[in-house]
């Protein structure tokens, strides 16, 4: 087992991507709001007098500090994890692009609960 996380920025994605988890019967998903550190970072100006590079994060994030992420955790089989990764590339796009969100798994010894995955 594994548990996949995926910090989702393209947030408009979401529901698609559910979907399509649902479909290729990866289900479980938990959903949480999150934001990253250099939004939240970029708001504040004691930052930037200390790390000048907030600066241009500021600048870089203008008009969207107050855009969220979605941290979506969902435990799935071994065998699971290349069809997921898949997935998600071909509902979010290219993860190399700025602003995409980064995914990543990290193996599991134990997990129970009902309708933990297919």
């Amino acid at each position: 087992m594994k548990l996949f996380v995926l910090i989702l920025n393209r947030t408009e994605k979401l529901n698609d991507l559910m979907l399509t988890y649902a479909r290729e019967g990866i289900c479980g998903a938990t959903i949480i709001d999150s934001t990253g550190m250099a939004r939240e970072l970029a708001g504040s100006d004691h930052y930037e007098e200390e790390i000048p590079l907030f600066g241009y994060i500021r600048k870089y994030l203008n008009g969207s500090e107050n855009r969220k992420s979605k941290t979506i955790l969902t435990v799935i089989r071994n065998d699971q994890q290349e069809k997921i990764i898949s997935l998600t590339k071909e509902v979010v796009g290219d993860f190399s692009r700025p602003d995409t969100g980064i995914m990543f798994t990290v193996p599991l010894d134990f997990a129970e609960g009902k309708g933990l995955y297919k």
